[in-house]
């Protein structure tokens, strides 16, 4: 079976662009592609809140600081999904934290909210997928031992859900996110009937949860290590806002309406949990997740509690990673397009995805798992800085958007983002000053030095456009070869974009055949009219033929020409000319498509027998 058909066979046929419509999703695949995240993190908000309050000790009085913390947070939270609705309003077409920032604030806001969003998805997944394995070996407590193995095995089959599409993502994971929501309400129901009817037994705290006395005492900076480990909770709720493009039409109406909806679900979810933790007394423990307990005291040891804790809160915590996989990739194409990450991450699929970004993204959050060993609790106190950091900027850049163009009913949106800009900024301040210690300084320190690499990346590809440009280049003309003449050796020179590397490889074409023939692949970037009009100017005296590559594939539709150009030549030796740039360091050359090394071997197999390449040194 060769690589193309096993490919086929993992992730499905190859999709057109045109069937991109098809691919959208209604609101209810949406909320669960894109607000998994938000969902799910209610399975560990309350438990790091309450680990935090543990501190002080375990009498009613300290845990029931959870409560009052909880409401805050489900304050926040209203303040936020209220801001974003603004946001998905003012920019129907998709408003992430980086492209406002950027366009409000200036390039520097707008990249340091696209690095910390990037650090934000990447942990997302660690935590998800760590937080559900969790989970799972609270109940089996015999895969232990398998923590790492599990996670990274759970990473591979989500990337591969997710690079099957958009669309098949939604479908695999509706069913454990409804089943999640319907798990935790049927739990919060059932606690609050027990409560009525006088049935609540307060759990048992772990004993290895039980400090022989508080080593700390309750004070401001308990309180507020406590709120700042429960704003995980907000984690993923700006999924929909990055998202817009990914609804069916109208697209901004069904992705503020879906805001709204994950809002009313989160907070009652949240605040549910949180409150009967409080009621039944829960102390998490180091193998005994909160909803693990709360399962247990309120539908006892039986399927109930086994389909939440093995099945319903592993699932929708393990696919929370899908809001990152949803998001990342497309923030990486926004990136990469205004030339501060690669260029290949900007490029769509098979399946109409971004793969690249989905492979990078899995990568990462992989290396995270086996360096944290699968540690919820220690890769938490990274969480929440770029989330909150993100939210800052990007409520900010939508003050300033407003002051600026100051359209219809401009005040109560400026102050409703104003008052989310200042909200979220409190925020991030009390989750860098409580977290800092305990791991939060190397995503302070790592947002800037992504930032330089981003500006680095941008340098080089100005760098190499300069080099490459053309405007200089006066128009020329040539004499066309009489018409009628046997051709004895064409050249087939192969067009990526019109530089000056590609100006020299026809020059050497022309040195070397009496027939040449230029082919360029639109995979629906071209503007033809731009590029035919300054191809009259250059290289009149060339034919120049666009083929169209409704599967966004460069190489096999050249492939297919030179084949077909072939056999109309039998018995005539033609050239393959491809024009390439050679940068002046060698890893350069990872910011740039390697097309030139698939093409070669393409052509290789297809038996063409002279294949050249004409260099252009930077």
């Amino acid at each position: 079976m060769t690589l193309s058909r096993l490919r086929q066979l993992v992730i499905g046929q190859s999709l057109p662009s045109s069937a991109h419509a098809e691919e959208r999703l209604t609101k209810a695949a949406a909320l669960a592609v894109l607000s998994s995240d938000a969902l799910s993190s209610v399975a560990y908000a309350t438990q790091e809140s309450l680990i935090v309050l543990v501190a002080a000790g375990t009498s009613a009085s300290i845990l029931s600081w959870s409560v009052p913390i909880a409401i805050a947070i489900i304050l926040l939270l209203t303040i936020v999904i209220l801001s974003y609705r603004q946001t998905i309003r003012a920019y129907p077409n998709g408003g992430g934290s980086y492209i406002v920032a950027r366009e409000n604030l200036g390039i520097y806001p707008g990249l340091i909210a696209g690095s910390s969003l990037m650090i934000d998805y990447i942990l997302t997944v660690a935590v998800s997928i760590s937080a559900g394995v969790d989970n799972v070996t609270s109940a089996l407590p015999g895969l232990r031992p398998y923590i790492v193995e599990i996670c990274l095995v759970f990473i591979f089959l989500i990337t591969l859900a997710n690079l099957r599409g958009v669309k098949e993502s939604g479908k695999l994971f509706m069913v454990p996110t409804y089943a999640f929501v319907v798990s935790i309400f049927l739990m919060i129901g059932v606690g609050i009937y027990h409560q009525l009817t006088g049935q609540v037994v307060s759990s048992p705290p772990p004993l290895e949860a039980i400090p022989t006395s508080g080593t700390e005492t309750i004070g401001l900076f308990l309180i507020l290590r406590a709120f700042a480990a429960g704003c995980t909770a907000l984690t993923g709720v700006e999924a929909i806002s990055d998202g817009v493009l990914a609804f069916r039409s109208p697209e901004w109406v069904n992705a503020r309406q879906t805001l709204t909806l994950l809002g009313i679900i989160l907070g009652g979810m949240f605040l549910g949990i949180t409150y009967l933790a409080n009621l039944y007394q829960v102390v998490p423990g180091e193998h005994a997740t909160v909803l693990s307990i709360l399962g247990q005291s309120i539908f006892g040891v039986g399927p109930i509690y086994y389909f939440l804790v093995l099945f319903a809160t592993p699932a929708i915590l393990t696919l929370a990673a899908n809001t990152s996989y949803a998001d990342f990739p497309r923030l990486c194409y926004f990136l990469a397009r205004d030339g501060y990450l690669p260029r290949q991450l900007s490029l769509l699929g098979d399946r109409l995805v971004y793969s690249n970004g989905i492979l990078l993204l899995s990568i990462c959050a992989g290396f995270l798992v086996v360096i944290f060993q699968g540690d919820t609790t220690a890769i938490i106190p990274l969480y929440a800085v770029g989330v909150f950091t993100s939210f800052t900027l990007s409520q900010a850049g939508m003050v300033r958007r407003w002051f600026k163009e100051k359209g219809s009913g401009w005040r109560p949106s400026a102050l409703m983002n104003a008052v989310g800009a200042i909200a979220t900024a409190v925020v991030l301040a009390i989750v860098i000053w409580t977290k800092f210690l305990l791991g939060a300084w190397t995503v302070v320190i790592a947002v800037p030095l992504l930032v330089y690499a981003f500006l680095q990346i941008h340098q080089h590809y100005d760098y190499v456009a300069k080099r490459l440009s053309i405007q200089e280049l006066a128009p020329r003309s040539y004499i066309p070869r009489p018409k009628g003449e046997v051709v004895t050796h064409p050249a087939i020179v192969v067009v990526g974009q019109l530089h000056r590397g590609t100006v020299e490889a026809l020059e050497y074409a022309r040195s070397i055949a009496d027939e040449v023939i230029a082919v360029h692949v639109d995979i629906g970037s071209t503007n033809h009219e731009k590029l035919r009009q300054r191809w009259a100017e250059l290289e009149s005296d060339i034919e120049l033929v666009i083929l169209d590559s409704p599967y966004r594939s460069v190489v096999s539709p050249i492939v297919d020409f030179i084949a077909s150009y072939e056999e109309q030549h039998i018995g005539v030796l033609s050239t393959v000319v491809i024009p390439v740039f050679v940068t002046k360091k060698w890893w350069d050359n990872l910011l740039h498509n390697q097309t030139t090394l698939y093409l070669k071997a393409a052509l290789r197999t297809k038996r063409s027998r002279i294949v050249t390449t004409v260099r252009y040194y930077l």
